[in-house]
C-alpha cells in the first residue's frame, strides 16, 4: 500500500498574509486565488497531480490526502466514480484513485460503485492496496457493492499477473479473494486461483524473479526482451543495469524504439528520468519520446508556451524521485513544440527579494535539448515565483499572431505588489490555458483562463480535442 515516507522533510510552511481588507483567498505566494471554486474543480485540482502521500514544496503528504478526501464528500457519488477511473485509465495514477474509490464506498450505493472499482483496478498488487487502504483506521466489513468490484477486477488477472503481484502484504491476494467471493469464469482460472489459495502459484518470468534468481543478467534481459516479456517501464528502469550487464546497445535501442509492453502508459518526465540515469541510451530515449508526439492531436497556428522554473518548481515530485515539478513541465513543452504548428517556448521565475520577474525566449530546439535548456534556465533564473502578469507583459511584446497561450506552472503567483489583483487583460492569445502541475488549494484566480490540472501529456491532448472540436464551422 501507499504508504507516508517517514525519511521524506517536511514541507515548507509559507502561509502568506492577507492583506487588509481583502476579501478573496491567496496562493502561497500571495497573489489572488480562485476565492469560491466548484467542489469538482476543487477535487480534480486536488487530484489529477498527485503522487498521494508525497510531500510537496509548500503542503504535507497526509495534509493534500485529507483535502482530497474532504473534497469528495461535497461531489456527487457519480463524479467521484468517474474521477476515480480518469485518475488511473487516462492520468496513469496509481494510488490516489484509490483513495477516491474508498471515499466512494463510504458513500455510494448501487452498480456504481462496484462498477468504478473494477474500471479503476487496473494492476493486481491494487486489489490488496485497495483493502489495505479501506483498513487504514480499521478493520471493517466490505460492502457487497465493494465485493463485487473486487470480484470484478479479480477475473481481470491472469496467472502471470497474479503471480507478480502475489507478496507476503498486510493484505494478501488469496484474502481478498476469500472476502469478496469471486467466482472464476472458466475452468482455467478456476485452476489458477486455486493454486492462489494453496500457496502453489508459480513464480511468473519477470526480470526481478530472474535477477534475483542468479541467472547470468545480461541472458536474461536479452532472453526477456526476445520474448517481449519485459514490461516498458522495467526497461526504462534498468537501462543502467543493462549497461553494467554487456547487454548490446543496439538491442537496447531497438527495444526503446519498438516502445512494447505498456509504453502508452509511461508518463512523458519518464523519458527523462531514464536518460539521465542512462544517457548513452538519451538518443533513443529522446526519438521515443517524440514518437509519443506524433500519436498525439496536432495544434495549428502560434503557439505560445511558457515554463513556471521557479524555486517551488523544484519540488521533487516524490520522495525517491530523482525529478522534480520543472522536469515534469519541462517534458510536457517537449511534447507540446512536437505537436504544434508554429511553437515559441519561454521561461520564467522571479527574482528573489526584488518581485521583479525574469523571463527569457528558448531556442528552437526540441525534445530533450529542449528540457535540457530549460533546466539550464530554472538554474539561471530561478528563485522567486511565477509573476504573472509581468510574464505575460513581456511574452506579449516579444512574440505576434497568438493562437494559443499555455503557461505550465504550479500556479503560486506572487504578482501583485500592492497594486491588487491584476486585471482581466492579462491573458492574451485567442486561447489561453494555465496547466496546473502541482495540487496545492489555490490557484490563480483571475483573467480569462482555462485551468486544466496535471502533469500528463493528456493536458495537452484537452486542448487540440477540445479546439479541433469547438472550431467555427462554416
Amino acid at each position: 500500500m501507499a504508504r507516508k515516507n517517514p525519511k521524506i522533510k517536511k514541507a515548507v510552511k509559507r502561509t502568506p498574509v492577507r492583506r487588509q481588507g481583502a476579501n478573496y483567498d491567496v496562493t502561497h505566494g500571495g497573489a489572488v486565488a480562485v476565492s469560491a471554486p466548484d467542489a469538482e474543480a476543487q477535487l480534480r485540482r486536488s487530484v489529477l497531480s498527485c503522487l498521494l502521500w508525497e510531500n510537496e514544496f509548500y503542503e504535507g503528504g497526509e495534509s493534500v490526502a485529507k483535502r482530497i478526501a474532504t473534497a469528495s464528500k461535497a461531489v456527487p457519488v457519480s463524479t467521484l466514480a468517474n474521477l476515480a477511473v480518469e485518475a488511473r485509465s487516462a492520468y496513469n495514477l496509481r494510488h490516489v484513485p484509490l483513495l477516491l474509490l474508498k471515499e466512494l464506498v463510504a458513500r455510494g450505493q448501487g452498480e456504481i460503485v462496484g462498477t468504478a472499482i473494477r474500471d479503476t483496478i487496473q494492476r493486481a498488487d491494487e486489489l490488496s492496496e485497495f483493502v489495505a487502504l479501506y483498513w487504514k483506521d480499521g478493520k471493517r466489513p466490505l460492502s457487497a457493492q465493494m465485493k463485487k468490484g473486487l470480484a470484478a477486477a479479480f477475473c481481470k488477472f491472469d496467472a502471470y499477473q497474479l503471480g507478480k503481484y502475489n507478496t507476503d502484504a498486510a493484505v494478501k491476494l488469496r484474502d481478498v479473494l476469500f472476502m469478496c467471493h469471486a467466482k472464476p469464469k472458466d475452468t482455467a482460472q478456476q485452476r489458477v486461483w486455486q493454486k492462489l489459495i494453496d500457496g502453489k502459484l508459480e513464480s511468473p518470468d519477470t526480470w526481478e524473479v530472474n535477477l534475483s534468481s542468479g541467472e547470468d543478467k545480461r541472458k536474461v534481459f536479452e532472453r526477456l526482451m526476445a520474448e517481449e516479456k519485459l514490461g516498458y517501464m522495467a526497461l526504462l528502469r534498468n537501462l543502467s543495469g543493462m549497461e553494467a550487464a554487456g547487454v548490446p546497445r543496439k538491442l537496447v535501442k531497438e527495444a526503446i524504439l519498438a516502445r512494447l509492453n505498456g509504453a502508452d502508459r509511461v508518463l512523458p518526465f519518464r523519458f527523462i528520468t531514464a536518460a539521465r540515469a542512462a544517457p548513452m541510451f538519451e538518443d533513443a530515449l529522446d526519438k521515443a519520446m517524440q514518437a509519443t508526439m506524433k500519436q498525439m492531436p496536432k495544434m495549428p497556428g502560434h503557439t505560445v508556451i511558457v515554463i513556471d522554473v521557479s524555486g517551488s518548481m523544484g519540488g521533487r515530485l516524490s520522495a525517491k524521485s530523482a525529478l522534480d515539478r520543472m522536469d515534469g513541465a519541462a517534458a510536457l513543452a517537449a511534447i507540446c513544440r512536437g505537436m504544434s504548428e508554429d511553437c515559441t517556448v519561454f521561461a520564467t521565475a522571479g527574482s528573489d527579494g526584488t518581485r521583479i520577474h525574469k523571463t527569457e525566449e528558448l531556442s528552437t530546439r526540441g525534445g530533450m535539448a529542449l528540457v535540457e535548456e530549460i533546466k539550464r534556465a530554472g538554474d539561471k533564473l530561478g528563485g522567486g515565483g511565477i509573476f504573472l502578469k509581468q510574464m505575460c507583459d513581456y511574452v506579449k511584446a516579444h512574440t505576434s499572431d497568438v493562437d494559443r497561450l499555455i503557461v505550465v506552472t504550479d500556479e503560486q503567483d506572487c504578482d501583485f505588489g500592492g497594486r491588487g489583483a491584476p486585471s482581466e487583460a492579462d491573458a492574451f492569445g485567442k486561447r489561453n490555458y494555465l496547466i496546473n502541475v502541482a495540487n496545492y488549494k489555490n490557484g490563480i484566480g483571475y483573467g480569462k483562463w482555462t485551468h486544466i490540472d496535471g502533469f500528463s501529456e493528456q493536458a495537452l491532448k484537452y486542448i487540440a480535442v477540445s479546439e479541433a472540436y469547438n472550431k467555427p464551422r462554416n
